[in-house]
């Protein structure tokens, strides 16, 4: 492929992001227009903005890469991401838009009145947030490395210094315009390739797609349970990702959270469909052994491998550009929500200026982490967030907006032990101490045990500390449930 292409279509993409998101500095005046873009994004504009900073590089190229390695049971994937959403809308996203806080750590303090509740809310945030970091700057790595021959640690870099930009000028207002647009280049990015690539194959006389499970590489020493980590982890982690939550704060009221969930829906599912075509022709075309662990990078070779010359070259320097939007605003939802937390949680004071040094503090961290640590498909990578988020804060919401009797003590018992066990289960995955076996496959898959520890952490020691249940609670119950014009003093009802 013709390098000149592919840096052409990277510097576009990032030129369009930093011209982008100057637009949404233009009207950025407010310290609530930085946090959640003063509660007025519409749920069109929403959807978009939702859908192109979920769409990660585990969207972009990692399913690709695992349905071309392991066969048709990675389609676990696309479906976990998109019905984590059914999920959300049914549960969280209304009375977590009615809560009025700006962030987890800001819902958590409000429901259970407590600080320490609110510390380790802000600590699992941080955490959970730079574990999903690490897989977009590694992407950004993969992509520069295998289309120009950057060093890998070019595009995690790059990456970094153009979030930081886009983040630190404009905050959430600014951030909102980048992932719409983001979302939509993502999208034509995949379509039109993919289109001429079936048609490609079509004049290939079609030839059949070996999808022989016997052949293909073995993904875990126990795939059944594997499956089921995935589908726990996808399924509940969606509704506590820190870069998701905090989105449903910028609507106006709790029916343009739930109108925004649909149209995510919508947006993401329809992404969706094309991945796959890609694994499939990739299974065709890029043989898994030709790609050894590199397997992420199916979609960005396909264009030239399968139609060549300057249409390959093209088509391809479309999907580097893609590409590099996905790790860009995914990037930047996990950095804003996360140097949210910083400026609220840590840092001495919340303005402006010191949101912008957590900014800088949000993205340091994991790029060295990125720079230390290589090797894992990036969709496995960021599903070891979701079991994080799923272990914790879905327990958190689920109970805090819809159980009276969670209490302080409980909530917090159930963070640690459900969050922090799968927070450690990664860890020791990633350090390389268990390989195989048993021992392997539960801490490289912890929901689907750590789920059920933190919920019944939370029930049992609530149940155990009842007279510690807020004296607020009964307000905060009927706020959540409520539409906003019937409850006194909400916002946008009677005052």
């Amino acid at each position: 492929m013709s390098q000149s292409y592919t840096v052409t279509a990277v510097a576009v993409v990032v030129v369009a992001t930093v011209l982008v998101g100057g637009f949404g500095l233009r009207i950025s005046r407010t310290t609530s227009d930085f946090y959640v873009a003063s509660r007025t994004v519409r749920p069109g504009l929403n959807a978009a903005a939702i859908s192109g900073e979920y769409l990660s590089a585990a969207s972009f190229l990692g399913i690709a890469g695992l349905l071309l390695l392991h066969g048709p049971d990675m389609l676990w994937y696309p479906v976990g991401y998109t019905a984590g959403y059914l999920v959300l809308l049914i549960f969280v996203a209304a009375p977590l838009r009615r809560s009025g806080a700006y962030t987890l750590p800001d819902f958590a303090e409000g429901r259970l009145e407590s600080r320490p509740a609110r510390r380790v809310v802000s600590a699992l945030v941080v955490g959970a947030g730079w574990l999903y970091l690490v897989p977009q700057l590694q992407g950004a790595g993969l992509t520069l490395e295998i289309l120009t021959g950057a060093p890998n640690w070019f595009g995690a870099v790059l990456v970094a210094l153009v979030v930081v930009v886009a983040v630190a000028a404009g905050g959430m207002r600014s951030i909102t315009f980048v992932q719409a647009f983001q979302y939509w280049l993502k999208l034509t990015a995949l379509l039109v390739p993919a289109i001429f690539l079936l048609l490609a194959w079509q004049g290939d006389g079609r030839p059949p797609i070996d999808f022989d499970l016997t052949e293909m590489s073995s993904r875990a020493d126990h795939p059944m349970y594997a499956t089921y980590g995935l589908i726990v982890s996808t399924f509940l982690g969606t509704m506590g990702l820190p870069h998701v939550v905090v989105r449903f704060y910028t609507s106006p009221n709790g029916r343009a959270a739930r109108r925004t969930t649909v149209g995510v829906l919508a947006l993401i599912g329809g992404f969706y469909l094309l991945p796959p075509v890609y694994g499939a022709l990739g299974r065709l075309y890029a043989p898994a052994l030709d790609l050894g662990t590199d397997a992420d990078a199916a979609v960005l070779l396909l264009p030239d491998l399968v139609i060549g010359g300057t249409a390959g070259d093209l088509l391809g320097a479309l999907v580097a550009g893609g590409a590099f939007a996905a790790f860009l605003s995914t990037a930047s939802g996990l950095t804003m929500a996360v140097a949210g937390v910083l400026t609220q949680d840590v840092l001495p004071s919340r303005g402006v200026r010191h949101f912008r040094l957590a900014t800088l503090l949000a993205i340091l961290v994991p790029l060295g982490g990125s720079l230390l640590v290589s090797g894992m498909p990036v969709a496995d990578a960021v599903v070891m967030a979701f079991a994080v988020s799923a272990s914790s804060f879905c327990p958190l919401l689920v109970l805090g907006i819809w159980w009276r009797r969670l209490t302080p003590p409980g909530a917090i018992a159930g963070l640690l032990l459900g969050g922090g066990s799968a927070l450690v289960a990664i860890v020791i995955t990633v350090s390389g101490a268990v390989r195989s076996g048993w021992p392997h496959a539960l801490l490289a898959w912890p929901a689907v045990w750590s789920v059920p520890v933190g919920f019944l952490a939370m029930i049992l020691v609530s149940l155990a500390t009842r007279s510690r249940i807020p004296s607020g609670t009964k307000a905060a119950m009927t706020r959540f449930h409520l539409p906003e014009a019937l409850v006194p003093g909400a916002r946008g009802g009677p005052r």
